[in-house]
């Protein structure tokens, strides 16, 4: 009688750390730029990083065709997105839809960043600072500093930054308009997201569902990606579970290192090859930080090049990878941005670099002349 064979599963595909980055550019926009709204894309991208009012601008400028900045500053004016503490406990914009649902999904972050200051709110009550805040930012939006000054009326000795801190991580507040709007400035002012929009989450998911369908959208725009990927990008801890569920509708690979990826089966896994045109990207764009290991983008080589002490300047990506740094400056009408390359380009690249940046600076500044440049505006020899 012949033995039975046993069929053992074939290994799971590497994926280069190349492949991983064309594969991330095309799902980020940033190989080809996309015809779709600029709502829709914020909807995509899950979110524009937005500690400064100018980088969703710039984020959204480098990933759709004939962009215009005033269509994201009417989709703010007009309240279908806002900026709003959310992923990381970091200041992003959002759909409105996303900042009523996504947001209370990421709670964790911003309860790690209050117990920090935790020592600055001894004998406050959180519940009470909590509806305290609500009916003070919902009488109308308040500034930082009139919401810390009603805050130490209730409790005087206190530590006030602890006191806006656990306003800002115990409620969804959202920095209301003029703040972030195109061309004009406004201090910033801030209510609940459900005020701002005179509506609360319809027929909210359950958290389960909302996480699985929060991870899906990721790997949409993030992937192929592993938990701990997922996990940084989020802020979020403990996930594993999640993609354990989904896993019977993913694909999944290795990285050269040999660590797990997951996949949607029917997301775009470009060519190694496909040329990658150079991209202007502003500081704390999240292609750049959306991942624990990050070198699909970042080369080794280039990690942690991307700014000096607190100052952060924007990155170009080169061949798909961070290889230059940029920043404009102005002098009298005249826009100019210096591109520092981190390796010496081609000529060729010195070419697509600065048509790609001449390009920016005339529909992303109100110059009347525009300048670029290659030079020096960091030293690294020290590092």
């Amino acid at each position: 009688m012949a033995a039975k064979t046993h069929r053992t599963a074939a290994p799971p595909a590497v994926l280069t750390t190349r492949a991983l980055n064309r594969a991330t550019l095309d799902r980020q926009l940033l190989l080809r730029r996309s015809p779709m709204s600029a709502k829709n894309a914020v909807t995509h991208l899950v979110g524009l990083q937005a500690q400064n009012t100018k980088p969703p601008y710039f984020q959204l400028y480098a990933r759709l065709a004939d962009f215009d900045p005033e269509e994201l500053s009417a989709l703010m004016e007009a309240r279908e997105v806002v900026r709003i503490v959310s992923l990381r406990s970091t200041l992003h914009t959002h759909t409105a839809d996303d900042a009523l649902t996504l947001v209370p999904l990421v709670r964790a972050p911003r309860d790690r960043e209050l117990k920090s200051f935790r020592r600055g709110l001894e004998g406050v009550d959180l519940d009470r600072l909590a509806a305290v805040t609500e009916e003070f930012v919902e009488e109308r939006p308040r500034p930082l500093g009139e919401l810390r000054e009603e805050l130490l009326t209730h409790w005087p000795d206190a530590d006030p930054l602890a006191l806006s801190v656990a306003a800002r991580c115990l409620l969804p507040l959202v920095q209301v308009t003029p703040r972030g709007l195109w061309g004009r400035s406004g201090q910033v002012a801030l209510t609940t997201v459900e005020h701002w929009l005179g509506r609360s989450a319809e027929l909210a998911p359950a958290p389960e569902t909302a996480l699985d369908d929060t991870v899906l959208r990721y790997l949409g725009a993030f992937g192929p990606a592993s938990v701990m990927d997922f996990q940084s990008w989020a802020g979020l801890t403990r996930t594993k579970e999640v993609f354990e569920r989904l896993r019977p509708g993913l694909l999944t690979f290795r990285d050269e290192r040999g660590v797990e990826l997951f996949d949607l089966p029917d997301a775009p896994r470009p060519d190694p090859d496909t040329p990658a045109p150079p991209r202007f990207l502003p500081e704390f764009d999240n292609v750049l930080l959306g991942h624990a290991d990050r070198t699909r983008v970042i080369p080794e080589v280039n990690k942690g090049r991307n700014g000096k002490g607190n100052q952060t300047y924007g990155s170009v990506l080169v061949d798909g990878f961070l290889d230059a740094l940029w920043r404009v400056d102005r002098e009298g009408g005249t826009a100019i941005l210096t591109v520092q390359p981190l390796r010496k380009p081609s000529r060729a690249q010195r070419t697509e670099i600065s048509g790609e940046a001449a390009r920016m600076l005339a529909v992303m500044t109100d110059a009347e002349d525009h300048d670029v440049r290659f030079g020096a505006f960091l030293d690294f020899k020290n590092d």
